[in-house]
């Protein structure tokens, strides 16, 4: 069942993408038609599953489920990365990769790959202050407070030069 995803609850379980491009607008079109289509119809033993979705910033989707009514089972998680690994497909875009790090920089959003992360914060090119998403959230609640972070006050932080802001 699709339902708005600003009315899920705090504690509602989320599942984060990030892209490795910015979204077109067309790209976004059709991701909000997609997730629309499959989460009217994701389901877990039967049950109907009670979910929303945002996209965010051209770049991230985020897939919330209020497990009051029903869970998530192994099957309908399984189902879910095998929705997002034909979307990543067919959009020619890498969603599933975790080892990346996007993050603010002069106001724009940017992606590294993981080990280019730890070369600019141990060259003080990113600090404690950079702005990082942290896409290990798992619940609305977090998503809202802990997902636009300074790089400090996440896991980001082992990897910052000491001193350096």
């Amino acid at each position: 069942m699709l339902v708005d995803f600003t009315t899920l609850p705090d504690n509602a379980r989320i599942w984060l993408y990030q892209s490795d491009h910015k979204f077109t607008d067309e790209q976004v079109a059709q991701i909000q038609r997609d997730l629309s289509t499959f989460l009217t119809s994701w389901t877990a033993h039967g049950s109907s599953l009670k979910a929303g979705f945002e996209v965010k910033y051209n770049r991230f989707i985020i897939i919330g489920l209020d497990q009051s009514q029903a869970s998530a089972s192994g099957c309908s998680i399984d189902s879910q990365v095998r929705f997002i690994q034909s979307l990543q497909e067919e959009l020619g875009l890498d969603l599933l990769d975790k080892m990346n790090v996007t993050y603010y920089q002069n106001e724009r959003i940017h992606y590294k790959p993981l080990l280019d992360f730890k070369k600019m914060a141990k060259e003080g090119a990113v600090g404690k202050k950079t702005i990082v998403f942290n896409n290990l959230v798992t619940t609305v609640g977090e998503y809202k407070t802990d997902w636009e972070i300074p790089a400090i006050d996440s896991w980001h932080s082992r990897f910052l030069s000491k001193g350096k802001s």
